[in-house]
């Protein structure tokens, strides 16, 4: 990937954000994560997982040379999503998008390979994350490389959470 010192604020190509629709009645409420009719197959999950992050606690920025990741943010709490489009090849290229996803507006977020990504819980309660990338984590019974590539230590980086 190639280094950019800074990012112009936009959106990012092939990034995906859909609001999510609760269906309410007595019993309380549900919401659809992701249907196969509406998600292109190169993005279709491979496995589920969900993730606590207590507030004020950020999770990345980092990436995947091959995962693409389908987050939905449901609650109960809210995020600060970070996105900076390092891809030589996507028309958005050196662009950052920020998105706030959460209890106050929750949505699914599809990041593409390549994408940097981060978030942190800005709310004042602990906050779930589904995820369901299209990749196995370490690969077929665990036995691969992870796909990741960190950047939260990384001195200089451009990837800077605010």
């Amino acid at each position: 990937m190639s280094r950019q010192a800074e990012f112009v604020k936009g959106k990012i190509h092939d990034v995906l954000v859909r609001p999510l629709a609760k269906y309410l009645d007595e019993r309380g409420w549900l919401a659809e994560l992701f249907r196969s009719d509406e998600i292109d197959l190169e993005f279709m999950p491979a496995m589920a997982y969900i993730s606590m992050t207590r507030p004020g606690i950020a999770r990345g920025p980092h990436e995947h040379r091959e995962q693409v990741d389908c987050f939905a943010f449901i609650g109960p709490s809210n995020f600060k999503v970070y996105l900076w489009d390092g891809r030589a090849d996507s028309p958005s290229h050196g662009v950052r998008q920020v998105i706030y996803a959460g209890a106050d507006s929750p949505a699914l977020l599809i990041v593409p390979a390549g994408v940097v990504h981060a978030y942190r819980n800005i709310g004042g309660t602990d906050g779930i994350v589904f995820n369901a990338p299209n990749r196995l984590y370490a690969g077929e019974g665990k036995r691969a490389p992870v796909d990741e590539i960190r950047h939260e230590e990384e001195a200089g980086s451009p990837f800077v959470l605010d």
